[in-house]
């Protein structure tokens, strides 16, 4: 404790130097050739009042070493990524956030779409805090050992379930690879242990099969690196029995990669552009399809209010170019794109850097897409999987199927 005390006494200082690296960073970062600001150009910059900012945090060391009841418990790391954290959060900006070393790792994880577990999806009641296995992955560490489907989880290791968030005890569950886990569950009455290996597991973000009429159905939960091979491969194996129709499924995806979102709509659109982004300076971008895949069949895409960023590219393009009906409720209207920025220490920065127009050159940054039909989920009391939204999406794609208005 007396090592943390007397780390607390330099660490304000230290922070504000790391500020000013956070700054250079965030500066150099622009890398879009010859727009790079000069020196002093940059609004808003620690630069100017490093010093008084250093003695301002070295003050505030003091006084917190001095008189904090608690002092002896002070984490300093913590303190240091609270400073960075809110140096982001001050800009006002609900997507601009400081990743620590341990939220960095996370993040990277959801964003590739691999990482080392177990290969099973869970969910937690916020009432009871019970954890229950909503699905195992095919060929999985969890399929494996025994792991099914509405298992109650009530202990990982040496870890028993109390209150814990859902967060922590998927924490528990990851690991490296090759090492092994003990899950514990109850199941019909009985508790059973279960152990399984870890391994690198690909999460499954696309789901498709053949509803009735040969029509398609393909839900897509997120845009992470491993979606786009999912969603050409649900593609493919939807033509080749035979397909007529498809609907695609977006609602509550909360977006992603924008790469992947731009390369999947390149298996759908006609020639032309899929997206344009302007940043700060005025620069624009537009990512183009060459129209070697254009999808001509009768095609409808769900939407809710949950569906943001990547989802709203894929509405908006399939939307303005009218290769598909939009079927749901208004979307989000996140229109503004994100950059992941390695400050080369572990530890990252998502930067908003620039908004973007669909083909039509639509900002609907604020106020979203509004569907071509319009239909609030209605839930069924007496059918619980009843889906109304899905069934007026796959009613159009029928109707034009048959050449009715």
């Amino acid at each position: 404790m007396k090592e943390d005390r007397r780390f607390l006494k330099g660490m304000f200082a230290g922070a504000a130097a790391a500020l000013l690296v956070i700054g250079c960073i965030w500066g150099a970062w622009k890398i879009i050739p010859g727009m790079l600001p000069e020196k002093g150009d940059a609004q808003g910059s620690l630069t100017d009042d490093s010093k008084e900012i250093e003695q301002k945090l070295e003050q505030l060391g003091k006084w917190i070493d001095a008189y904090y009841l608690y002092s002896d418990e002070i984490d300093g790391d913590a303190l240091v990524d609270g400073i960075y954290s809110g140096y982001a959060q001050a800009l006002g900006d609900p997507y601009t956030e400081y990743y620590n070393e341990q939220e960095t790792k996370e993040l990277l994880e959801t964003t590739s779409g691999k990482f080392f577990g177990v290969g099973a999806t869970l969910t937690q009641n916020m009432t009871s805090k019970e954890i229950v296995i909503v699905s195992v992955y095919e060929d999985s560490p969890a399929a494996n050992a025994g792991l099914r489907a509405d298992d109650v989880l009530y202990r990982v290791d040496d870890h028993v379930i109390a209150d814990e968030s859902l967060t922590e005890v998927v924490s528990w569950i990851k690991g490296e690879k090759g090492t092994t886990v003990d899950l514990y569950v109850k199941r019909d009455g009985e508790e059973v242990k279960l152990t399984a290996v870890r391994d690198e597991i690909e999460a499954q973000t696309v789901e498709y099969e053949m509803k009735d009429g040969q029509i398609g159905y393909i839900a897509v939960s997120e845009f992470d690196e491993v979606t786009y091979e999912q969603f050409k491969t649900a593609l493919e194996g939807l033509e080749s029995q035979g397909m007529q129709g498809l609907v695609i499924d977006l609602r509550s995806n909360p977006g992603g990669n924008l790469d992947t979102v731009t390369e999947m709509l390149k298996l759908i659109l006609p020639e032309g552009t899929i997206v344009s982004t302007k940043d700060k300076y005025g620069n624009e971008e537009k990512i183009t399809c060459d129209g070697k895949h254009t999808f001509t069949k009768p095609l409808a895409v769900l939407v809710n209010q949950y569906s943001a960023s990547a989802s709203e590219i894929f509405t908006g393009a399939v939307q303005d170019y009218g290769i598909g009906t939009i079927v749901g409720t208004t979307t989000y209207g996140k229109g503004v794109v994100q950059q992941l920025i390695d400050l080369e220490d572990g530890t990252y920065l998502k930067l908003t850097i620039a908004e973007y127009y669909t083909p039509s050159g639509r900002s609907i940054n604020g106020t979203g897409i509004t569907p071509d039909i319009e239909v609030e989920y209605e839930v069924n009391a007496e059918n619980p999987e009843a889906d109304n939204q899905l069934e007026k999406a796959l009613e159009t794609v029928r109707t034009e199927l048959s050449g009715e208005e």
